[in-house]
């Protein structure tokens, strides 16, 4: 088998060169000229795709070597480009940079050359003339193997400002693709973990894309980076299918006990009613295994989340509903099963906490054994407070802002048995965040990881999985199975 969906990956000299308004509003302008447009993401970041999917109607979907490993990158686009015309892919920092201390791994670089890919090189003009054609040769020289084949130019401030770069670059032997002058309407609000999410501004977001897409139209040559995108050669192999990979890991391993530390206060510890027939394997009528629900956490706050984890567990025999912790004050009938992802729970903090029906019920669900998967935003939710703010006192900790960022990539080993692994299993993540909880790690930790030091961190308590650490479940697909698993099971 082979890929052969036509497809371009946008680069930069460095961070905020412009990367996502020209990805972006290339993907909507290709999208209003008919093309069914596939949007992908180079690296960890949840926010970009929510733009992504506005501009197409299609989910914007991530292609991380390190979490995913590199044989899983063009598998992961011909899954998301499935009867797409073009795959637009939007990099992440500057075009080499990737993990730190791990050369090009998981750079913009290495996924455009797992996937043949043409590079489209968005510079920052705004305080250069002749010096961009150096710039654009030294990048188009540096590996061989990278093809940059184009540049945009963005921030352009005058007409003889363009004359100039263009007479440079003509020299540099990389054509110019495109030129964007400097436009206040296509800038979008950030705060302190980058973009502000489509979630929380979709109107605004609605009418940032729009003018992204009219810039690029108005400055680019659609028609040349149409066929840019065309010269991209087949690729050999196979589109990843959630049901195919489900189907082929290993089976889970017997339940595990009750772990970690009780609840705090054991009066708040009812039964929980089956949301499956009563031996909550199979209807009792048919004989056929039921589908245990599993309640995902969305809405404003929590936006984090790969849409592959949902694909993952439908094909592992899970019914996936969502639901908004800042509206819905009950979780979803029948609920056997909870994810809370990555977002932005700090931002709601006072809202989160007034939905105190909600807060208990997910403290029943968690109490009564029920698996509960939480990265990041979910662990703030399940902590005793975050920023004073009452939560779901799931466990015993406290949670607040920091002046201090954490971030980087992750080694991480699995410390204690789980409803998402056994100990021992290694994955690979990825920490994002603002806030610190206290203490760091409970009697039974969920990760034991190597950078920036060697450290357990997060929590197993009953069938609670809590941590700072996002991973993505397409690296591991058998997370996903032994998950469904236990939401049948307990």
């Amino acid at each position: 088998m082979v890929i052969s969906v036509p497809r371009l990956v946008i680069a930069a000299p460095s961070s905020g060169s412009g990367k996502t308004t020209v990805a972006t509003g290339l993907m909507a302008a290709f999208a209003s000229r008919g093309l069914a447009v596939s949007p992908h993401k180079v690296g960890p970041d949840y926010i970009d795709p929510g733009y992504h999917a506005l501009a197409t109607g299609r989910v914007g979907r991530n292609l991380d070597a390190y979490l995913c490993g590199t044989e899983l990158i063009a598998p992961l686009l011909a899954h998301g480009a499935r009867g797409c015309d073009l795959a637009i892919v939007e990099g992440v920092m500057g075009l080499y940079d990737g993990a730190a201390g791990e050369g090009e791994l998981a750079s913009t670089a290495q996924v455009a050359k797992l996937l043949r890919a043409p590079v489209v090189l968005v510079v920052d003009a705004s305080s250069q003339s002749r010096s961009v054609a150096a710039l654009v040769h030294g990048f188009a020289s540096w590996d061989p193997e990278v093809r940059v084949a184009g540049v945009i130019l963005n921030k352009v401030g005058s007409s003889r400002h363009e004359e100039m770069l263009r007479e440079a670059l003509d020299e540099s032997g990389v054509p110019v693709l495109g030129v964007l002058r400097r436009a206040a309407q296509v800038g979008t609000p950030s705060r302190h973990l980058g973009l502000v999410p489509v979630a929380e501004r979709h109107a605004a977001a609605v009418d940032s894309v729009a003018a992204m897409a009219s810039q690029v139209r108005e400055g680019c040559d659609l028609d040349g980076l149409l066929a840019l995108a065309r010269s991209a050669p087949a690729l050999a192999g196979a589109a990843w299918d959630a049901a195919e990979v489900v189907a082929s890991s290993p089976p889970p391993p017997l339940p595990v006990p009750t772990l970690g530390a009780a609840p705090p206060d054991p009066r708040h510890r009812p039964e929980r009613p089956r949301p499956q027939t009563p031996d909550g394997l199979r209807d009792r009528g048919t004989g056929l295994r039921v589908a245990p629900r599993i309640a995902v956490a969305g809405g404003a706050a929590f936006t984090f989340s790969y849409a592959e984890h949902a694909e993952l567990l439908t094909a592992a025999g899970a019914e996936v509903v969502t639901f908004d912790p800042l509206r819905d004050e009950q979780l979803p009938d029948g609920t056997g099963g909870l994810v809370i992802g990555g977002g932005f729970p700090e931002v709601y903090a006072p809202e989160l906490s007034a939905n105190e029906p909600l807060r208990k019920a997910v403290a029943e669900l968690a109490f009564g054994g029920a698996p509960v998967a939480a990265e990041c935003a979910g662990l703030l939710y399940l902590s005793r407070e975050l920023d004073g703010q009452p939560m779901c006192g799931v466990l015993d900790v406290s949670a607040g802002m920091s002046e201090r960022l954490t971030l980087g990539y992750r080694d991480a080993v699995a410390v204690s048995d789980s409803v998402l692994a056994v100990a021992g299993t290694r994955m690979r993540g990825h920490e994002f965040h603002r806030t610190l909880v206290e203490p760091g790690a409970g009697a039974a930790p969920a990760w034991g990881v190597r950078a920036p030091q060697r450290r357990v961190e997060g929590f197993v308590q009953q069938g609670v999985h809590a941590s700072y650490v996002h991973t993505h479940w397409a690296s591991r697909p058998g997370v996903a199975r032994r998950f469904v698993e236990r939401c049948r099971t307990s």
